[in-house]
């Protein structure tokens, strides 16, 4: 607010002197409003943006929640050994594992019989077991490994039967046919002596035989339909127990 005086007689005196009050418009209440209009511009399109993130990004939400709820699995389901097993064998890759198997009055005939099923043994992604022989699903590379354990009991018997079991190696072996080939073929193929080691020999006199074991294993380009099988020798010498004599492939 300014004062001013309004012009009067002279003669009145200073006393009687009018006073007329004069109302001045600040710069600074019209600063004052401007920046509120802006403000108030600014928090709507604040809001406006805000409001189109979240709608945009709602449906994406409510997608992985519905995804979220369907793959969740109940509590009984979580608890179940053969839901954990399948859910596992779908994200493996093809693979078998079989456990040999002989008994000199059943399997004397067929000689080592593979099993799967049992044990540690499986078979999955398309893998059979056919007649005794893996059959190949897919072309491609495989891991084929085989392992045959013989207990060789050196001491028992005569002289003559002795010396014969000296003699005798231990043999193992991968066959493999193809159609390509037309023919078998040996894959892989392992000889070890028995009854070698005297001292071995005599620390096992107690009828316990001399233990080893022959190993197989190699990487090989096997197509689709090939059939593998194994040669043993000495299959009375065998020992089956526990997983020590076993046969398998995996795919690379």
């Amino acid at each position: 607010m300014a004062y001013t005086t309004a012009p009067g007689d002279v003669e009145m005196g200073r006393e009687e002197r009018t006073v007329v009050l004069v109302e001045k418009k600040s710069s600074t209440g019209r600063t004052w409003k401007v920046s509120m209009a802006l403000l108030v511009i600014i928090l709507c399109l604040g809001g406006v943006l805000l409001s189109a993130w979240y709608w945009s990004r709602k449906p994406e939400m409510t997608q992985s929640g519905q995804t979220e709820a369907l793959i969740k699995p109940d509590a009984a389901e979580k608890t179940d050994p053969h839901y954990t097993l399948s859910r596992i064998s779908s994200k493996a890759k093809a693979a078998i594992h079989l456990e040999g198997f002989y008994d000199d009055g059943e399997t004397s005939k067929v000689g080592l019989e593979w099993r799967s099923g049992q044990g540690q043994a499986f078979a999955q992604g398309g893998f059979k077991l056919r007649n005794n022989q893996i059959v190949i699903p897919q072309t491609g590379l495989y891991f084929v490994y085989s392992q045959a354990s013989f207990r060789v009991s050196c001491s028992e018997g005569g002289e003559e039967e002795g010396a014969g079991k000296r003699l005798t190696p231990l043999s193992h072996r991968i066959w493999r046919y193809s159609d390509s080939i037309g023919t078998k073929a040996s894959l892989m193929s392992a000889v070890r002596s028995a009854c070698q080691n005297t001292a071995q020999e005599d620390s096992y006199s107690d009828g316990q035989g001399w233990y080893n074991a022959i190993y197989l294993g190699a990487v090989f380009q096997l197509n689709r339909g090939d059939r593998l099988w194994t040669e043993t020798n000495q299959l009375a010498e065998l020992e089956t127990d526990e997983g020590r004599t076993f046969f398998g492939v995996f795919a690379l």
